[in-house]
C-alpha cells in the first residue's frame, strides 16, 4: 500500500483526472479541483502533515458522489482508512438537496473524528468560495447567508476534534458575515 507523500501525491492525480473539466461553485470557472486542495491543504495544516491518510481522503472526499470512482477502487489503491473515511463523508445523491443536507445535520455528532474534520475543511473551503464573487450580487448574498447558516448546523456536530480547524470555521465564519 502507499504510504506517506506517495499516498498524497497519488490520491491528488486520481482527484485531478477523476475531477477533469468539472467547475466549483461560488467562483465561476474555477477548477472543481481547486476545492479538493483547499481541503487537502487545510487538513495538512492542522495536523502538521502527520496524517498521510487523511490528507489523501480530504484530496478524494467528493470521488464516489462525483465521478465513477467506486470504494472498492479506492480501498485497493489507497487502503480500508481512506475508503472508509470517503464513504463516510459521501452525501447520498438520490436525496433531494434539502434531505441531504439535513442528513448531514443528523448525522455529523456521529461521524468518526477524523469524518468530522474532513466535513469541517470542506465546509469551509465552501464558505470561502461563496465569498468573494460578484460581491454586491443579491442572489450571492442569500447563498451565501443560506450556506453559512447550514454550514454552522453541521459543524456543531463536529467541533472538539482540532481547535484550529474549530477556529478557522469560526473565522471563515466571521469573514463570510463581514462581507455581507
Amino acid at each position: 500500500m502507499l504510504k506517506g507523500l506517495r499516498l498524497v501525491s497519488a490520491a491528488a492525480e486520481l482527484a485531478a483526472h477523476s475531477h477533469a473539466g468539472m467547475t466549483r461553485k461560488g467562483r465561476p470557472g474555477e477548477p472543481y479541483l481547486n476545492h479538493l486542495a483547499e481541503v487537502a491543504n487545510a487538513l495538512a495544516i492542522v495536523t502538521d502533515g502527520a496524517d498521510a491518510e487523511l490528507v489523501a481522503a480530504g484530496w478524494l472526499h467528493d470521488t464516489l458522489e462525483d465521478t465513477r470512482t467506486t470504494r472498492d477502487e479506492l480501498e485497493e489503491e489507497f487502503g480500508a482508512r481512506v475508503a472508509a473515511l470517503v464513504a463516510e463523508v459521501t452525501d447520498d445523491m438520490s436525496l433531494s438537496k434539502t434531505e441531504r443536507r439535513q442528513r448531514q445535520i443528523d448525522d455529523a455528532p456521529h461521524k468518526s473524528s477524523d469524518a468530522k474534520l474532513i466535513k469541517i475543511a470542506d465546509k469551509i473551503s465552501n464558505i470561502l468560495a461563496r465569498i468573494y464573487p460578484n460581491p454586491s450580487s443579491e442572489k450571492r448574498e442569500e447563498d451565501l447567508t443560506d450556506y453559512v447558516d447550514w454550514a454552522e448546523k453541521v459543524v456543531a456536530g463536529c467541533r472538539g476534534g482540532n481547535a484550529t480547524l474549530d477556529q478557522m470555521f469560526d473565522d471563515t465564519v466571521r469573514l463570510a458575515r463581514s462581507t455581507l
